[in-house]
């Protein structure tokens, strides 16, 4: 990005504190300041108040489920459907990977670990192995599209590569990077994460489409026919991809929607509840179930909110198209931002012990919502529900391990 036009976004976007910043920089700094703005998505910023920190919710209330038991009889009729569909190049998945593995102790792309035990198994082979257990039963590939970010991309493309697509037809996994957001202060400022650095972060997994479209790649899938696109976490190494049955029930609903739900362990568990939010279908984040929430009973006695989303949806094509190009809301998350301060007149990055800025983050719970109709379809927990959150205990490699042998899995 030239010096220009970045005077010229920061000014749009009421940011015009952030040019006196860069004005005192060094030539070098600046020039790495304007690579990283070709990153940014300052759209991010407009019509956000940093005093209103929570979005407001609408009125919640229990939304119908298609449960497992009454969808068995009509599976293989759904299966028809979605095999038809995969067969006429309708459906597509996308991958959401621009995650670190951080929080396992590995310092590179999440997908890459390997948790075999006698042998290596990546989590972006297991992926592939799910999805290759569709396409094979449909005799041909779909197109994936794996979202990364800064600091994996490189590395991810090259893995793929140096492990040949674990047997997929390469032709068919597209790369792109997600946008990034930049962070801002208590008073709704950008500023420096270091010298040479603007404090920023990615644009949340609701930005999953935007990045695609800014990427070129938008273009891609339409002109290959795609009218349905299979949206997952890297870190669920059972979850079934451009699963027929989903995508039948999905495609015979009529729904803008579809998300693969499961029972939750317990009312507290760390998971999304499938909802209604003024009469819509939504998600409510398990951060935001009030003790209300959790305790509420259906007429029968059975939960209101048993069921959590384990991020793995179906969107139409044409409905998120119409949602992102009239923008997501926006969600301030507090977070502990490094940032440059001068400390005895010497430019030094400061890590805070508490949180002191926002990062700018769309969900994709959010598109759920706004395309107005959503499929909750149920799935049997211990064949698709296998998160990697943590090193042991509870969504953990441990834990993720003893599912898959669980299912015959050899590890």
């Amino acid at each position: 990005m030239t010096k220009n036009v970045f005077f010229e976004q920061l000014e749009k976007y009421g940011q015009q504190k952030f040019i006196g910043t860069f004005e005192g920089l060094a030539a070098e700094a600046q020039a790495k300041i304007l690579e990283q703005a070709d990153l940014l998505d300052f759209n991010m910023i407009a019509d956000v108040d940093v005093k209103q920190q929570e979005l407001p919710r609408g009125v919640i209330e229990p939304i119908k489920t298609l449960t497992i038991e009454e969808y068995k009889d009509k599976a293989e009729h759904y299966r028809k459907i979605g095999l038809d569909a995969i067969r006429a190049g309708k459906i597509g998945a996308l991958l959401l990977a621009g995650g670190m593995g951080t929080r396992l102790g590995y310092d590179h792309a999440k997908g890459m670990y390997d948790i075999g035990i006698t042998k290596p198994v990546f989590i972006f082979q297991r992926t592939i192995e799910n999805i290759m257990d569709v396409t094979k039963e449909a005799g041909c590939c779909i197109h994936l599209y794996v979202m990364t970010s800064h600091l994996n991309d490189t590395e991810t493309r090259e893995f793929f590569k140096e492990h040949n697509y674990f047997g997929y037809d390469g032709n068919y996994v597209h790369f792109y990077m997600q946008d990034m957001a930049p962070c801002l202060d208590r008073e709704g400022n950008m500023f420096l994460a270091a010298e040479d650095a603007i404090a920023m972060s990615p644009n949340g997994n609701g930005g999953f489409y935007s990045s695609l479209v800014n990427s070129g790649l938008g273009k891609q899938m339409h002109e290959a026919g795609i009218e349905y696109i299979n949206v997952f976490a890297v870190d669920n190494v059972l979850q079934r991809i451009a699963d027929p049955v989903f995508a039948g029930a999905t495609i015979e609903s009529g729904c803008a929607t579809g998300a693969k739900v499961v029972a939750k362990a317990a009312p507290d568990e760390r998971v999304g509840a499938i909802c209604l939010e003024d009469g819509t279908p939504s998600v409510v984040e398990y951060y935001d179930m009030t003790p209300e929430l959790m305790a509420a009973k259906l007429e029968d006695g059975t939960p209101a909110y048993n069921f959590g989303v384990i991020l793995n949806y179906l969107f139409r094509v044409k409905d998120i198209d119409e949602v992102v190009s009239s923008k997501l809301p926006v969600h301030l998350v507090n977070k502990q931002v490094p940032y440059l301060d001068y400390v005895g007149g010497k430019p030094e990055t400061v890590t805070p012990e508490k949180p002191n800025a926002f990062k700018l983050e769309t969900l994709s719970l959010d598109l759920v919502h706004l395309t107005d109709s959503c499929l909750p379809f149920e799935v049997v927990r211990e064949k698709e529900f296998a998160p990697i959150k943590n090193p042991t205990g509870i969504d953990s490699v441990e834990s993720a391990r003893k599912l898959l042998q669980d299912c015959g899995y050899v590890l």
